[in-house]
């Protein structure tokens, strides 16, 4: 069966990663997460006090990141290690999603993970999600998928995520956060977020996960069988 590379876009908090997880497996595909890979490098700087306004620094700190994901046998995901550690848990907390998008916007940072996540994709047959795979890492893709929803479902989506985890956090940190982060991600001079001109539309504000997962699923075997 022929083999598609499928990127999937998006705002923060529309539930890409999860929906390209499910669709990869759905098509026996390879999941890759590169805001994952990003998250992982921001909390390398964070733990080692680099100063990523400094691009000495940036291009010293970069030569000592080694990324991988690896199947986690007990969920079933494959999941970013950092340095030969599973990482997975700590890139999700409040700290690294407040510098990410910095960090993210960085030109040697973006250049370092693209390269990686192009050489993964150079054997096709993965769906990867983030802000500018269907428009700078995989320009050629034959699906690319741009999902959006209203910013209170995301911010509603985003607090429910992080208060099981830090039940002191309020809404109104999480939607100031979202919004920093849309801004970043849409302004930054490197790859900003925007949606491709042959992307697919996918707003989730009223969809079920069912609903959701079957609409992407047509539109890939729609171009796996063209």
């Amino acid at each position: 069966m022929k083999k598609i590379i499928i990127t999937v876009d998006g705002w923060s908090s529309c539930g890409k990663s999860t929906m390209a997880r499910q669709l990869a497996k759905e098509l026996g595909y390879i999941f890759i997460d590169s805001g994952a890979m990003y998250r992982a490098i921001t909390l390398y700087f964070i733990r080692n006090n680099i100063n990523y306004q400094h691009p000495d620094e940036v291009a010293e700190a970069l030569k000592n990141i080694s990324l991988s994901f690896q199947l986690n046998e007990a969920t079933g995901n494959n999941e970013i290690w950092l340095n030969d550690q599973n990482v997975e848990n700590y890139i999700r907390e409040m700290t690294v999603a407040e510098k990410v998008s910095e960090v993210a916007a960085i030109k040697e940072v973006r250049e370092f993970a693209v390269a990686q996540q192009q050489k993964i994709g150079a054997n096709k047959g993965i769906v990867m999600d983030g802000r500018d795979i269907g428009t700078a890492v995989f320009p050629n893709a034959e699906l690319k998928i741009f999902m959006t929803a209203d910013v209170a479902v995301r911010v509603a989506r985003r607090f429910k995520e992080l208060f099981a985890k830090n039940p002191s956090i309020t809404v109104e940190e999480v939607k100031a956060n979202l919004e920093l982060r849309d801004y970043t991600d849409s302004n930054r001079e490197i790859s900003p977020l925007r949606k491709a001109e042959d992307a697919r539309v996918l707003d989730n504000s009223e969809l079920t996960p069912e609903e959701q997962m079957q609409m992407a699923l047509n539109w890939a075997r729609e171009k796996i069988n063209a």
